[in-house]
C-alpha cells in the first residue's frame, strides 16, 4: 500500500487521467480535421473491403476447378487442377508486368492502357489503394483465363496451354477489359473507347467472362472433339463427368465467390452492396430453377449438370447489370440464363459439333452476352423496358459484339498459330491413358486408373 493506493489502484487513476488528456486533444482534433478523419475512416474501409471481396473471388478459383473436375473424367482431374494453379500463378505475375497496364494505364487512341507497367510511376501516396485494386483486378483476369481451360479440357498439351495463360492474361484479357474498364485507376486519362459510349458492364458479363467464354469456344473448335465423342456419322455421345457431387462442391463455392465479384466492385464500402448481393442471389436462384424445370420438359428428367450450368448462368447474366437492375428484373434475367444455357450446350454440342466438356462457352460466353444485353433492356431509367429507349440497347449490342469479335476472332488466330508451331493437342494414346498419367506422371486416384479405348 501507498497513499492508501494498491498498484491496481495506482494504474487506473493513470488509465483515467490519460483518458482525459485524450480526451482534450482529441476535441479540438475532431472540430478542425472532422472531414480528414471521416474521409480516412471511408478510403480504410474502402480498401478492406475491395480486399475481401477479392479474397472471396480468389477462392472461386476452387470452385471453377471443383467444377471443371467434376464435369470431366477421372483420369484426367488432375490435370484440370494444375491448369487452374497455372492460371492464377503464372497469370498474376503476368498481370503485373503487363496486363495491369494494358488495362488501366493511361489511354491511347481508346484502346490500350500505356503506362503502370510493373505498377512502375505510382505517387508513394497512391500505393494502398493501387496495391488493393490490382489485387482486385488479377483475380478477375485469372478468372477469365480459368474459363478457357474448361472447353479446352482433357485433349490439351500442358506444355502450351502455358502460352495460353500468358496470352490470354497478359495481352488479350487486358485490350478488351480497357476499352469497358479503363478509367477504373487513373479516370479519364484511361477511360476506353466503349466507356465513351456510355456501355455498360458493372462487374464483367462480357469483360471477364463472355470474353473466356468465346475464347473457350474457338480453343475447343480449334483443337476438336475428345476421342470417341462423334460417331462415324456425326451424332454426339455423352461423356459424363466422374464426380457430380465435386461439380455441385464447385458451384456452391461459386456461387458463394460471386458475392465478391458482384458487391465487391463498388471497390467502396456503401450501401449499395445489399441490392447488388441481394439481384446476384435472386438471378442465380432463378437460373438454377428454370434450367432445372426446362432440362426436365426437354428431357423428361430434371438434368443435373444442366440445373447446375443453370445456377452459373443466372450468376454470368446479372454480373453486367447487377448495381442498375430491380430485383423483380433480376429473376427475369436469370430465368432467361438458365433456359438459354441448356439451349445453347444442346446447340453448340449437337449442331456445331463443337467439344465443349463443361459448357464453358455457354455459361459464359453466350450467358455472358445475354448479360451485356439485360442492361439495355432492364437497367432503371436508360432500359428499354424501363421506359429509356433503346439508345442503351444499341451500346450493349455494339459492346457485346466487340468482345464476341474480340474473344472468338482473337482466340481462334492464336490457337491456330500456336497449333501449327507446336501443336496444342496430346497424342490419341496420351488422351486415352488420361492427361494425368501422360503429363504429369501421376493418378488423381491412385489404382482406379482405367485405360478405355474410345
Amino acid at each position: 500500500m501507498l497513499f492508501g493506493l494498491s498498484h491496481a489502484g495506482i494504474r487506473h487513476k493513470k488509465v483515467l487521467l490519460s483518458l482525459a488528456v485524450l480526451s482534450l486533444w482529441a476535441i479540438p482534433a475532431a472540430a478542425v480535421a472532422g472531414d480528414e478523419v471521416a474521409f480516412l475512416t471511408q478510403d480504410n474501409a474502402n480498401i478492406l473491403w475491395t480486399l475481401l471481396a477479392a479474397i472471396l473471388v480468389m477462392f472461386m478459383q476452387a470452385g471453377f476447378g471443383c467444377v471443371e473436375a467434376g464435369f470431366t473424367r477421372a483420369k484426367s482431374a488432375g490435370n484440370i487442377m494444375m491448369k487452374n494453379f497455372l492460371d492464377f500463378a503464372a497469370g498474376s505475375i503476368i498481370f503485373f508486368l503487363f496486363g495491369f497496364a494494358l488495362m488501366f494505364g493511361s489511354d491511347m487512341g481508346g484502346f490500350i492502357g500505356t503506362s503502370g507497367f510493373s505498377l512502375a510511376g505510382v505517387a508513394d501516396g497512391d500505393l494502398p489503394w493501387t496495391y488493393t485494386f490490382w489485387f482486385f483486378q488479377s483475380v478477375f483476369a485469372a478468372t477469365a483465363a480459368t474459363i478457357v481451360s474448361g472447353g479446352m479440357a482433357e485433349r490439351t498439351k500442358f506444355s502450351n496451354y502455358v502460352l495460353v495463360s500468358l496470352i490470354v492474361t497478359g495481352f488479350i484479357y487486358p485490350v478488351s477489359g480497357h476499352w469497358a474498364w479503363g478509367s477504373l485507376w487513373l479516370g479519364d486519362d484511361g477511360a476506353g473507347w466503349l466507356e465513351a459510349l456510355g456501355f455498360c458492364d458493372f462487374a464483367g458479363s462480357s469483360v471477364v467472362h463472355s470474353l473466356g467464354g468465346w475464347l473457350a469456344l474457338a480453343g475447343a473448335m480449334v483443337l476438336g472433339p475428345r476421342v470417341g465423342k462423334y460417331t462415324e456419322d456425326g451424332k454426339a455421345k455423352a461423356i459424363p463427368g466422374h464426380n457430380i457431387p465435386l461439380a455441385g462442391l464447385g458451384v456452391f463455392i461459386l456461387w458463394f465467390g460471386w458475392f465478391g465479384f458482384n458487391p465487391g466492385s463498388t471497390t467502396t464500402a456503401d450501401n449499395t452492396i445489399g441490392l447488388i448481393a441481394m439481384n446476384t442471389s435472386l438471378s442465380a436462384a432463378a437460373g438454377t430453377v428454370a434450367a432445372m424445370t426446362f432440362s426436365r420438359l426437354r428431357y423428361g428428367k430434371s438434368d443435373i449438370s444442366m440445373t447446375m450450368n443453370g445456377a452459373l448462368a443466372g450468376l454470368v447474366g446479372i454480373t453486367a447489370p447487377c448495381a442498375t437492375v430491380t430485383p423483380g428484373s433480376s429473376i427475369i434475367i436469370g430465368l432467361v440464363a438458365g433456359v438459354l444455357v441448356v439451349l445453347s450446350i444442346e446447340f453448340i454440342d449437337k449442331v456445331l459439333k463443337i467439344d465443349d466438356p463443361v459448357g464453358a462457352s455457354s455459361v459464359h460466353g453466350v450467358c455472358g452476352a445475354w448479360g451485356t444485353i439485360a442492361c439495355g433492356l432492364f437497367n432503371v431509367g436508360d432500359g428499354l423496358f424501363m421506359g429509356g429507349g433503346a439508345s442503351l440497347l444499341g451500346v450493349q449490342l455494339l459492346g457485346a459484339g466487340a468482345f464476341l469479335a474480340w474473344g472468338f476472332g482473337g482466340g481462334y488466330v492464336m490457337f491456330s498459330v500456336l497449333k501449327a508451331l507446336f501443336g496444342l493437342r496430346v497424342s490419341k494414346e496420351e488422351e486415352l491413358k488420361g492427361l494425368d498419367i501422360a503429363e504429369h506422371g501421376s493418378e488423381s486416384y491412385n489404382g482406379f486408373q482405367l485405360f478405355t479405348t474410345e
